[in-house]
C-alpha cells in the first residue's frame, strides 16, 4: 500500500501549503521530460497529492488507506501525454490543463479583463476648496454595439479551431540560460474554448470591442487634497468578449497658489503691517480664498505676534485662515519721526 505522506516527504499533521510546496519541487524534479526524470515517480506524486490535497479524500485515506476508489467516474488514466509540462506554474492551472487535455472536464473561456486606466486632473485651490464635477474624455476600448460585445453575429454557427485543432491550448517554448521550458497557455485565437465563430463581428473583428472616446464625470468633494485619487469602478478598459471592465483611477493634482499655500485643513498667507500697527494693536482687512474681505485685530501686546489666526476659514470648515504678519519698518526717518521715537523710547522705559 503506497504511503502518499511518504512519496510527498510530509508528515501527516502536514498543512495544505506544505503539501503544495512538497509536491511543485517534486514535480520539477521527477517530470519525465526533464534530464533525470522519473515517469513512474511522477505518477506516484500526482496520485498523493491528488488525494492530499483534497480535504475529503485526505480524510477517507488517513481512515482507511489507499483502498478507498478516489478517482472520478471512469477511473483516472495516468498513461496519459505528460509533454508540455515543463514550466510548472499555478498548481489548478497544471491540473486544469492536464484534465482538459484528457477530456476530462469541459474546457473554459478566457476571456481577457478590460485593462485599468489611470488620468491627472488638474484643479485650482479655490476648485479643491468648493469642490468640482470634473468633464474627462480619453480614447480607451469599448463594448462593441454592433455584436453587444460578444465579436460574433447573432444566430451565428461555431466551428472548431484551426489554429489549435479544438484543443483550446497551445504550447509555447521559450528558451532560456538554463535550457529550453515549454509551457501551456490558452489559444489566443479561440480564448481557450477551441471553437470560433464562423461569422464574426465585421467591426470588432470577433475581440468584442473597438477603441471610441469615452466622456465620464467625476466629482471631486471640497477639501481634496493634491495626489488623492478616485476610483471609478468599470470605467477603463471593456473587457474581451464581455468580460469585466477595467477601472479608472483619476489623480488630483491642486495647483500652487501664488497667495496662499495649504497645510492639512488650514490655509496660510503673507501680510505686511506697519509697526505702528501692531503696537496700537489695530485692525487689518484680509481677503480669504474666496475673496471676502475679512477685519482681523492685530494682537496687542509687548511681544510682536509672528501669526493671527482666523477660525474657519481654512481650505475646509474644520481649518484655519493663518495669517503670518510681516512687519514693515521704514527705510529712512525724518528728524521729526526720529524725535518722536525717541520720546517714544523714553516713555517705553
Amino acid at each position: 500500500m503506497n504511503d502518499y505522506y511518504e512519496i510527498l516527504g510530509v508528515n501527516k499533521n502536514a498543512s495544505g501549503e506544505d503539501i503544495k510546496k512538497a509536491y511543485r519541487e517534486l514535480a520539477h524534479k521527477y517530470h519525465p521530460d526533464k534530464s533525470g526524470g522519473d515517469e513512474q515517480k511522477f505518477k506516484e506524486i500526482n496520485e498523493a497529492y491528488q488525494i492530499l490535497s483534497n480535504k475529503q479524500k485526505r480524510a477517507q485515506y488517513d481512515n482507511f488507506g489507499s483502498g478507498i476508489p478516489f478517482s472520478r467516474p471512469g477511473g483516472f488514466n495516468w498513461e496519459g501525454n505528460f509533454s508540455g509540462f515543463e514550466d510548472l506554474g499555478d498548481l489548478e492551472d497544471i491540473f486544469s490543463t492536464f484534465f482538459e487535455g484528457l477530456g476530462m472536464q469541459p474546457k473554459r473561456r478566457t476571456y481577457q479583463r478590460g485593462g485599468d486606466i489611470e488620468l491627472a486632473a488638474e484643479i485650482s485651490l479655490e476648485e479643491a476648496q468648493m469642490g468640482k464635477v470634473l468633464d474627462l474624455e480619453y480614447e480607451t476600448y469599448v463594448g462593441c454595439n454592433l455584436c453587444k460585445g460578444v465579436g460574433h453575429e447573432k444566430g451565428t454557427a461555431f466551428k472548431r479551431c484551426d489554429y489549435c485543432s479544438g484543443q483550446g491550448q497551445i504550447k509555447e517554448t521559450r528558451n532560456t540560460f538554463f535550457g529550453g521550458f515549454a509551457h501551456i497557455v490558452s489559444c489566443p485565437q479561440c480564448k481557450g474554448i477551441g471553437e470560433v465563430p464562423e461569422a464574426m463581428c465585421k467591426d470588432c473583428k470577433g475581440v468584442g470591442r473597438v477603441s471610441r472616446r469615452r466622456k465620464v464625470k467625476v466629482e471631486v468633494r471640497p477639501g481634496v487634497e493634491s495626489g488623492q485619487i478616485i476610483k471609478i469602478k468599470g470605467m477603463g478598459e471593456a473587457g474581451e468578449n464581455n468580460a469585466s471592465n477595467g477601472d479608472l483611477y483619476v489623480k488630483v493634482i491642486v495647483e500652487p497658489h501664488p497667495v496662499f499655500e495649504r497645510s492639512g485643513d488650514d490655509l496660510y498667507r503673507r501680510e505686511k503691517v506697519s509697526i505702528v500697527d501692531v503696537l496700537l494693536g489695530r485692525k487689518m482687512e484680509v481677503t480669504d480664498l474666496m475673496g471676502e474681505k475679512l477685519r482681523v485685530d492685530i494682537p496687542q501686546g509687548p511681544k510682536l505676534p509672528e501669526e493671527v489666526r482666523v477660525k474657519g476659514k481654512g481650505i475646509t470648515p474644520r481649518g484655519d485662515l493663518v495669517v503670518k504678519l510681516e512687519v514693515e519698518t521704514p527705510k529712512s526717518l525724518s528728524k521729526k519721526a526720529k524725535e518722536l521715537l525717541e520720546e517714544l523710547g523714553d516713555e517705553l522705559k
